[in-house]
C-alpha cells in the first residue's frame, strides 16, 4: 500500500485556519482534462476559486479530489479538482497560505505520444480574482503592491 500524500491534509488545515480567523479561503488550481471547472474562467491554464462556506455548497476536500458546487453568473456548477492539480490555498485578505509544486501528470491525449501532460507550478499574481478585483497589481504598473495594498502570494524556492 502506498503512502497517502500530505497535500490533502495541508489543504484541509489551511482551509480550517482561514475560516477560524474569518478569512476567505481561495484555491488556485492547474486545469487539465481531469479538472471540472467552468472553462470561461480559466486563465493561462489555471483557475482561482473562492472556496468559502458562503461561496460553495457541499464542499468535500478528500484525499484525491476537491468537490463542491458554486454559482457562476447565477448558474450552479459542479466543480471537481484533483488534489494533484492544486497550486495553492490562501487567505484572500492577507495572502497567507501555502503553495505547492505541481507534478506533471500524464493525460490521455499525451499518454499515447509518451509526453507528460501540461504542468503549471506558480500562482499568477497579475490576474483578476474571481470577485473581479485585481489581486496582484493594484496600480497596473507591473510593480508589487505598496505597503497597505492588496496582498499577493509568491512562490519561494
Amino acid at each position: 500500500m502506498s503512502e497517502i500524500s500530505t497535500k490533502p491534509y495541508l489543504l484541509r488545515a489551511i482551509y480550517e485556519w482561514c475560516t477560524d480567523n474569518g478569512y476567505t479561503p481561495y484555491l488556485a488550481a492547474a486545469v487539465d482534462a481531469r479538472t471540472m471547472v467552468p472553462r470561461e474562467f480559466v486563465k493561462n491554464g489555471e483557475i482561482v476559486l473562492n472556496i468559502s462556506f458562503t461561496a460553495t455548497s457541499g464542499l468535500k476536500m478528500e484525499n484525491d479530489f476537491v468537490n463542491f458546487h458554486a454559482r457562476f453568473g447565477g448558474v450552479s456548477r459542479e466543480i471537481s479538482i484533483p488534489v494533484d492539480n492544486v497550486v495553492a490555498i490562501y487567505a484572500r485578505e492577507n495572502g497567507q497560505g501555502m503553495a505547492f509544486e505541481i507534478v506533471p501528470q500524464r493525460d490521455e491525449e499525451h499518454a499515447e505520444e509518451g509526453k507528460p501532460g501540461l504542468s503549471l507550478a506558480a500562482v499568477p499574481t497579475d490576474e483578476a480574482d474571481p470577485a473581479g478585483e485585481d489581486a496582484g497589481d493594484p496600480d497596473g504598473n507591473g510593480n508589487p503592491p505598496k505597503k497597505g495594498g492588496r496582498p499577493t502570494l509568491t512562490r519561494i524556492k
